[in-house]
């Protein structure tokens, strides 16, 4: 005979930390870790190009290149508490750099690629 109460349990927990954290996951638990969205569609390539990198190094990681405004894109990141939004524009693009905003801060931070992938590892590792 077959117990199904593993199902349950596991239900459960998961239930609880949804509770628990607010839908606010930490970042090693998050879901989706980063959101990334470009200014306009002229960086559109550097941004799937920004998501391809942070795939490869196993973050997860979502593209937002919606035909709506910045503003709007951005408050939809919020909205589903995403941890880290990098932001690509012009001068990102042609310094190779990340503008990015952690949940819930209004400060935005401009670092190159490999300072942020440092940043967001470390954290994961650090359980942050």
């Amino acid at each position: 005979m077959l117990h199904r109460a593993i199902f349950g349990s596991f239900e459960r927990f998961i239930g609880i930390l949804i509770e628990h954290y607010a839908g606010k996951f930490p970042l090693w638990l998050a879901p989706i870790q980063v959101s990334v969205l470009p200014v306009m569609d002229l960086q559109k390539d550097y941004a799937l190009e920004i998501k391809n990198k942070l795939l490869r190094e196993g973050i997860r990681v979502c593209l937002d290149a919606s035909a709506e405004k910045l503003g709007y894109r951005m408050r939809n990141a919020q909205i589903k508490k995403i941890n880290y939004v990098l932001v690509v524009g012009d001068e990102e693009k042609s310094k190779g750099l990340v503008t990015y905003r952690k949940h819930g801060e209004q400060k935005q931070n401009t670092v190159s690629y490999e300072a942020f992938i440092q940043l967001i590892k470390e954290q994961i590792k650090n359980k942050e």
